[in-house]
């Protein structure tokens, strides 16, 4: 592996920018006409114009990009998170085409990335799992049934998704005539496929995911926990490691378990797995995502580990026992806030231009960005501006670091979430780590939350 393309945009582009130049490996950025000005194509050993600005025209477009790489001498593609990532249609297409992906061999994103397969998966390896459904299709009285077996309230969930696009929950059997159809064609238009099935709805409950690094050998290692709880609409906006609040021998356990399972399966390169977290039940799981997650740099933070280098390296062909000898104990924590260009009382998108983009500057504070004053936020991607973590010996300096930084972030031209993800971060029962994936929608239906957020 000698030159990477490298099939994504913002922040996630110039995050496996650096790690590719820190490798002593060359880099191909690709970048649609609303993406010319951003500041990583200058970082790039190589930029190259994909097509407009319409992702399904640029970025999604497989055959643009594999004749990108083609055309740059690129060895190597990789697709970072959203787009095509979790395609294993365009990871068989790369092998195909003679060049490496830098990700999960394509057979488990296959298996994996569809959730009821990936749930049967690890159901039959003795995973415990919140009951569900099979999939179902547009059979009303079906679904009625389903529900009814279940027990409401029920989630609707797409077999083929991710990032709680096309998920409804449903309290009553009346919802569903409406509902269905709507998370059907939600599915359609984000996944391409309208597959979905239902799940138990769990009151409360937390969102812990396990990080994972294994080889093409066998070797899997696990780089412990993350708390995702924070969430808006199935959204993660607040993400930490470690998981506050519950028994370190707990989280060991279900580490454990999830690392045989997938050294079993001969799972490779990187991975996480999400799971379902109540006092009362435990663990139950939830999905794998086959890919490096957006959330990354507070594993980074607390364990020194370079994902994207691992990432790298392990798609090479080498053994965990080089990349990774040992897993370092979580040092001190880690807090992460997503920073999206959007209105902070409707999170509705707020592109136009970047007048002003001064990112914090402080010492245990971390910014991954795309972005620069002067380039624009386009209507046609996420609005993730730009990610902001902190990292101190304890919780509690992580927040307060975290809540300093974000106040000190300058943003003229478009409006933020900021003021939200702050109004999170002082509520005491997030102070306390009394965390649930209900938590932001209660901190926003607050009777003085809107002149507070405001």
């Amino acid at each position: 592996m000698k030159r990477v393309l490298v099939a994504n945009r913002g922040a996630v582009a110039r995050r496996v920018i650096r790690a590719l130049r820190e490798l002593g490996l060359e880099s191909v950025a690709v970048y649609s006409e609303a993406d010319r000005d951003m500041p990583y194509l200058r970082e790039a050993d190589h930029a190259c114009l994909i097509g407009p600005a319409p992702a399904a025209a640029s970025y999604l477009d497989a055959a643009t990009l594999l004749r990108a790489a083609r055309e740059h001498g690129a060895d190597a593609v990789h697709p970072g998170y959203g787009f095509l990532s979790e395609s294993a249609e365009f990871a068989q297409a790369v092998e195909d085409a003679g060049l490496t992906f830098v990700g999960p061999s394509p057979r488990w994103i296959r298996l994996l990335g569809h959730k009821v397969q990936a749930r049967e998966a690890m159901r039959a390896r003795g995973m415990p799992m919140v009951p569900s459904s099979a999939v179902l299709g547009d059979d009303l009285d079906a679904v009625r049934r389903a529900a009814a077996g279940l027990g409401y309230p029920v989630l609707v969930k797409p077999a083929a998704g991710g990032g709680g696009i096309g998920m409804v929950p449903l309290a009553e059997p009346d919802e569903i005539a409406t509902q269905w159809p709507r998370a059907r064609a939600m599915a359609e238009r984000g996944f391409g496929r309208a597959d979905l099935y239902l799940e138990k709805l769990l009151q409360a409950p937390r969102h812990v995911e396990f990080q994972f690094l294994a080889d093409r050998h066998g070797g899997v290692r696990c780089l412990h926990e993350r708390d995702c709880s924070t969430q808006r609409r199935h959204q993660k906006v607040i993400e930490e490691a470690p998981a506050p609040g519950i028994a370190r021998a707990a989280l060991e356990a279900m580490a454990a378990q999830l690392r045989d399972i997938l050294a079993g399966l001969g799972y490779d390169v990187i991975g996480t797995v999400e799971m379902l977290y109540t006092p009362q039940t435990g663990f139950s799981f939830l999905e794998v995502n086959t890919r490096l997650q957006v959330e990354h740099a507070v594993t980074e933070q607390i364990t020194g580990v370079d994902l994207v280098a691992a990432q790298l390296r392990l798609a090479a062909g080498e053994r965990i026992d080089a990349v990774l000898p040992a897993v370092p104990a979580p040092s001190g924590h880690a807090v992460q806030a997503r920073v999206y260009a959007e209105d902070p009382l409707r999170f509705l998108p707020s592109p136009g231009l970047l007048r002003v983009f001064e990112p914090p500057a402080r010492d245990g504070v971390r910014v991954e960005t795309g972005y620069a004053a002067g380039c624009r936020v386009s209507s046609h991607y996420d609005p993730l501006l730009a990610k902001v973590i902190a990292h101190a010996a304890t919780r509690d300096e992580a927040i307060d670091r975290l809540g300093q930084a974000l106040a000190a972030f300058r943003v003229e031209g478009v409006k933020t979430n900021i003021p939200f993800v702050m109004r999170v971060l002082a509520d005491p029962e997030f102070r306390a780590g009394r965390l649930s994936t209900g938590m932001a929608a209660r901190v926003l239906a607050a009777a003085d939350a809107p002149a507070q957020i405001s």
